[in-house]
């Protein structure tokens, strides 16, 4: 069929062109009109964080996961990673009253093989595993050149980045990645089977910041196509299948469909690669297995995540260092690059207040103020 823009003669095909561009006028004015009335407020880091403890505590959190979830959501707000921040705290607390979740999980940290260290976090969310479990393969892959900590039993709801920056902040290479329930057809499908499989990594550099990338295999994360249609925002046109299987910039419509992988194939490829490594490696579930076991009430699926720790002083030698920065120092003199991770960190050298949707604010406050249980 021709395109919008093709010359035809036939009256028939001039109407269909005005009554289509008609309608997507009519479209975008609304969402025009939805983002100018989104209200804000503002919010100190430290009564984000309190928000947030005092939410969980009042769910079923222990301190310890209550600490562990709030500080999650605190640096993520900080950072400007706002689809994992405060936006997330109503599907944590919807699998906390569902008792999909233990609030409070002790997880158990074992490390008998020299370079494995195995996390059971007992039913619970990651932030708390994690923070039990990273000190150990931190120390591990320091010992040992390279070492994996592979989590099970445990609901990941959070960004990736927290992990892996983590460990190049202790001159250490960091990998991770974990899986979810289907919500990403394979390349060449229609039909739900990947769920959005993030991956990260980090790079250190002593004395700057480490290079950190966090992404989604699919072309954006859940959480950002929720964000977009909450706030009327389009999408880039084929970042998914609407229900009828049609290429959608619609997020409501995509969130009814399907998202798509990133690069067609290739994304999909990097897609089966975070199935295999979080699920294949660790013996929890691959993401059709957590959307056949989950109850769908709005939080995280149970799964597993791997994350590697990499020495580079002790894999590549003393000049590990030197050799990476003249690689970056190059890079960095091509106009218009921007290294991974860069944005996050001078966003949170800004310690003041961060701007808040009121309408998610009013729903946090009503669940803090609802008499529970």
């Amino acid at each position: 069929m021709p395109q919008d823009h093709s010359i035809r003669t036939d009256s028939k095909w001039l109407i269909k062109i005005e009554n289509k561009n008609t309608k997507r006028i009519v479209k975008n004015k609304s969402r025009e009109n939805q983002m100018a009335q989104i209200e804000t407020e503002q919010l100190q880091l430290k009564e984000i964080y309190q928000l947030s403890f005092d939410i969980f505590s009042k769910y079923g959190c222990d301190n310890n996961n209550a600490t562990a979830l709030a500080r999650t959501v605190e640096t993520a707000e900080r950072d400007g990673s706002l689809s994992h921040g405060l936006f997330r705290i109503p599907g944590y607390i919807a699998s906390l009253k569902s008792g999909k979740v233990k609030g409070s999980a002790q997880p158990k940290v074992e490390n008998n093989m020299a370079s494995i260290v195995s996390v059971d976090a007992d039913h619970g969310y990651a932030p708390f595993a994690l923070e039990r479990g990273l000190p150990v393969l931190a120390q591990a892959a320091n010992q040992t050149g390279i070492a994996i900590m592979k989590i099970t039993n445990t609901f990941h709801f959070a960004a990736l980045w927290p992990e892996t920056e983590f460990l190049a902040e202790k001159g250490l290479v960091g990998v991770a990645c974990t899986v979810y329930k289907p919500a990403v057809a394979p390349a060449g499908a229609g039909q739900a089977f990947f769920g959005t499989n993030p991956l990260s990594f980090a790079w250190p550099r002593p004395g700057k910041t480490p290079v950190v990338f966090d992404m989604a295999t699919s072309t954006l994360a859940m959480g950002d196509v929720q964000i977009a249609a909450r706030d009327g925002h389009e999408l880039p046109h084929g970042t998914g299948l609407g229900p009828d299987g049609k290429p959608s910039d619609d997020p409501a419509e995509i969130l009814k469909g399907v998202l798509l992988p990133f690069g067609g194939y290739k994304g999909s490829a990097i897609s089966l690669m975070v199935e295999l490594l979080s699920a294949g490696m660790t013996g929890d579930n691959f993401s059709y297995e957590a959307g056949e076991n989950e109850n769908n009430d709005g939080g995280p699926t149970k799964g597993g995540e791997l994350v590697i720790a990499i020495n580079p002083e002790l894999v590549a030698g003393a000049g590990w260092a030197d050799h990476s920065e003249g690689f970056f120092q190059k890079l960095e003199e091509l106009e218009g690059i921007r290294v991974p991770g860069e944005r996050r960190h001078k966003n949170r050298l800004d310690l003041g207040a961060r701007n808040i949707n009121k309408e998610l604010l009013e729903k946090l406050r009503d669940l803090l103020q609802a008499v529970y249980p």
